[in-house]
């Protein structure tokens, strides 16, 4: 079976890994264009994009692939790639481009989705995160075909994954990630017939919105549980970020304990955190970052920036 690859964060790269294992011909990867990141911003090629240089697989990096829309060359090229590639299938793991109806329509197989939800529970870009913050029990992984809707297509494959009390979005997306690379595999070597196409129900529909940098600033007046699912919901982008004394901190880790006073207050300080009163309950900070500086423990952060009970925190 030929197949085209769509894909570009790490999520995305470990699925590719996983069908060029399981010996699937792959002429042709779909990535976004560079983007310019770290201090230097130079352009950096994303993972599936590394990836697919490493097996020498040609590859398309439109930044559009409406033919009417901006860049009409670029998705008229990127059509044109996909002809020449004669795949059956195309696979789409974490993209980040729409795809309009002639992609969908292109492969005569059509286009099959790895999702890290279990839908329709979350939709949209921020799955991982999203699962975390709401405190669900678990998630997964739903193998979809696409249709013209946002994750709304069919499921032809779904597994469940628990949470873990201590999962951060980063180790949540790592075993998805494997779990994902292993169903794509299952579902393009099923025999003919032995998926069925199951529409997603009606309701219990949420859309996960995108992470944005300035859901970082943490709001003490909520509960200390919910502050403490939305640092590892946010770890590591954007994480949780406060003020004290005019300084901003970075906070990474926490555990709800029992505590009261104003929202933000530092209750008590030692080597095991800074316990800071919420709206419900009181969080122990235990992981915390200074700007231009190192994550650390809390013991080892407060030898550099010691912290006193009575001081209070601040959005």
């Amino acid at each position: 079976m030929r197949l085209i690859f769509a894909g570009t964060p790490e999520f995305a790269a470990t699925a590719l890994a996983a069908l060029l294992r399981a010996g699937f011909d792959v002429p042709l990867v779909l990535t976004q264009p560079d983007r310019p990141a770290g201090r230097g911003m130079k352009l950096q090629a994303s993972a599936v994009k590394e990836l697919a240089l490493q097996h020498g697989i040609a590859l398309a990096q439109p930044r559009s692939l409406r033919l009417d829309g901006k860049y009409p060359e670029d998705a008229a090229a990127a059509r044109q790639a996909m002809l020449d590639a004669s795949a059956d299938v195309m696979v789409v793991a974490a993209y980040g481009l729409i795809l309009p109806q002639w992609v969908l329509d292109a492969p005569p197989l059509g286009c099959l989705n790895i999702h890290a939800s279990l839908l329709p529970r979350w939709r949209g870009a921020a799955p991982i995160h999203r699962a975390i913050e709401a405190g669900d029990a678990e998630t997964g992984i739903t193998i979809m075909q696409m249709d013209a809707g946002l994750d709304t297509g069919a499921m032809l494959l779904m597994t469940r994954e628990a949470i873990r009390p201590s999962d951060t979005t980063a180790s949540l997306h790592d075993r998805l990630a494997s779990l994902g690379g292993r169903m794509i595999v299952d579902a393009l070597q099923a025999a003919p017939g032995a998926l069925v196409a199951i529409q997603q129900p009606s309701e219990g529909v949420n859309y996960a919105h995108k992470i944005e940098k300035a859901e970082a600033q943490i709001d003490w007046t909520q509960a200390a549980v919910e502050i403490e699912r939305r640092l590892r919901a946010f770890d590591p982008f954007p994480g949780g970020l406060a003020q004290l004394d005019g300084e901003p901190i970075k906070c990474w880790r926490g555990e709800v304990c029992a505590g009261q006073g104003a929202p933000g207050l530092v209750l008590s300080v030692d080597e095991h955190g800074v316990v800071v009163a919420c709206g419900e309950q009181a969080l122990r900070l235990t992981e915390m970052q200074r700007a231009g500086a190192k994550r650390l423990p809390a013991q080892a952060f407060l030898q550099a920036r010691p912290i006193a009970a009575g001081a209070r925190f601040k959005a």
